[in-house]
């Protein structure tokens, strides 16, 4: 894991983790939920199969977590693994308002070919 650089690329909506050569090890895919309250969204996390079983999707999870927080701004997880990470890491993810959840599911229909 020591080999792994994160990097927002928001205009994309990807987390990418980065591996010692530069490829792309993991993402999650997200976006930015702007009401009724401005939220990270969470819609998938992938780990390439050769970088499988290294931390990395829990790391990614992490810093998601972690650019909220530094933002002041809450996570509205839909991905079922960041769902099952913050379950198990109380203390560095807070629960998600359900009408922000809501919200982010609605939106989510709504641009069908997003994710």
């Amino acid at each position: 894991m020591s080999d792994i650089e994160i990097r927002d690329d928001r205009a994309a909506g990807r987390l990418e983790a980065l591996g010692g050569a530069g490829e792309v090890a993991g993402r999650i895919e997200y976006f930015v939920l702007e009401s009724p309250a401005r939220a990270l969204v969470p819609v998938h996390t992938i780990v390439e199969p050769a970088h499988e079983g290294q931390g990395i999707a829990g790391s990614l999870a992490r810093e998601l977590y972690a650019i909220a927080a530094r933002e002041g701004v809450p996570v509205a997880p839909l991905c079922p693994y960041v769902v099952k990470w913050a379950a198990r890491h109380p203390e560095e993810a807070p629960v998600a308002d359900p009408a922000l959840l809501t919200a982010a599911k609605d939106w989510l229909r709504a641009h069908p070919g997003r994710f």
